[in-house]
């Protein structure tokens, strides 16, 4: 089964934008144990403000500005929230 998707959102406001997608995975791993793969994005004027995502390598983390940061996922209500 591949992934499905579960949330997708862009919106444009206030000079800047932002994007949320989330898939359900068919099973979690090691690296992704509650089975999500998530992005959401705030960019302005091209550059990334603030992100959270998951990609293959790094697991949960949140990027401010230029830095990351590591990041405990709770659920996904918490995740929009943050």
């Amino acid at each position: 089964m591949a992934a499905l998707a579960l949330f997708y959102k862009k919106q444009t406001y206030r000079g800047g934008s932002v994007e949320m997608v989330i898939w359900e995975l068919p099973d979690g791993d090691a690296e992704r144990p509650h089975g999500l793969k998530y992005r959401l994005v705030y960019a302005k004027d091209g550059q990334r403000l603030i992100g959270y995502d998951n990609e293959r390598g790094k697991g949960d983390h949140r990027h401010l500005g230029d830095r990351e940061f590591s990041y405990m996922f709770q659920s996904i209500e918490r995740l929009v929230k943050d």
